[in-house]
């Protein structure tokens, strides 16, 4: 049996109350397709410090178009990230903050427009809207390091190595006021115990678990899912696991072994299914792009509660997430 939340956090309460939660799509890849250079160790993370208006207006489009949940940019913002950068411990720290306070500014700007707080489609009419909530990204080491390893799982730290290093983004990003933390694109079993165990030490903190898979079975590192997924989803603070960026032609098969070992609320948010070339860092567009849309309604069919997109995802996309799944529930 999987422990019961204490009490009905605001994810959760979204959860039971709608069904099914509706996730943005990709922050980085689209700030790149707006004009922005991210080539560069902090990736999104540099535009908190040189152009936050952009994180901002992004976060705005992607509730615009229908997320009921926005992810900040902290995926590659960390305390050792800024100060490799040339920031003091102070700044660094108000920057790893500020990356989640952008996307409050956001959702309070959104939520401010009266006409923001119902759904409009051309199809259907589904009333009243929740308030979008806001989940803080906890990346993986592999961030950090920029090496392309957050697709391969093979780290230079051990366990207490990677509890050090992320401990206290955690903390300064569990004290905002995120709804909840979205620990994603983890590569390994290691690190998500590293993480579960961090997690289990700050009081009344709530997150999903997302993991980077390179085939319908297994992590990146090679785990299984099935094992470490139901590991997991044994703290009574892991609220949703499943899988973010990872290839669309997988997750038919990863969501069905999830069900299988009932890890509870599942999460998918895969990247449109185009290649990364983790040497060059770039994306290379090509054949195996896939619509989003009709996937994710064929997914949530499948037990998925909640879907959005990753890398190479847009706006238009969550916008037409949208009213496939608000003309399927008709």
């Amino acid at each position: 049996m999987i422990p019961q939340v204490p009490t009905r956090d605001p994810f959760t309460a979204m959860l039971e109350d709608q069904g099914v939660i509706i996730l943005d799509g990709g922050l980085a890849t689209e700030l790149e397709a707006r004009g922005h250079d991210l080539t560069d160790d902090l990736w999104s993370a540099r535009l908190v410090l040189e152009a936050p208006e952009s994180i901002r207006r992004l976060h705005l489009d992607y509730l615009e178009a229908g997320a009921d949940c926005i992810v900040s940019a902290s995926y590659q913002a960390s305390v050792q990230g800024f100060r490799h950068r040339g920031l003091d411990e102070e700044q660094a720290v108000r920057m790893v903050r500020r990356s989640v306070e952008l996307a409050l500014a956001a959702r309070e700007a959104f939520w401010a427009v009266p006409g923001d707080r119902s759904y409009r489609s051309r199809r259907s009419d589904r009333g009243q809207r929740r308030r979008p909530l806001v989940a803080a990204s906890v990346g993986p080491y592999g961030a950090f390091l920029a090496d392309g390893s957050e697709y391969t799982g093979t780290y230079d730290l051990d366990a207490d190595g990677l509890a050090d290093f992320h401990r206290q983004r955690l903390q300064i990003l569990a004290a905002s006021d995120a709804d909840i933390l979205a620990c994603e694109t983890i590569p390994s079993a290691l690190e998500a115990r590293v993480l579960v165990g961090l997690l289990e030490s700050i009081p009344d903190c709530r997150a999903w678990m997302s993991f980077s898979c390179r085939d319908g079975k297994h992590l990146n590192d090679g785990t299984e899912i099935a094992a470490i997924a139901a590991e997991v989803a044994e703290s009574s603070r892991v609220v949703a696991v499943g899988v973010n960026c990872t290839a669309p032609r997988h997750i038919a098969s990863l969501i069905a072994i999830l069900r299988k070992v009932d890890v509870g609320p599942i999460v998918v948010y895969p990247n449109s299914g185009e290649s990364y070339d983790a040497e060059a860092k770039r994306w290379l567009p090509g054949e195996h792009r896939q619509d989003l849309a009709d996937n994710a309604a064929r997914w949530v069919e499948m037990g998925a509660r909640i879907v959005g997109g990753c890398c190479r995802t847009k706006p238009r996309d969550i916008r037409r997430l949208r009213r496939r799944l608000l003309a399927g529930a008709r």
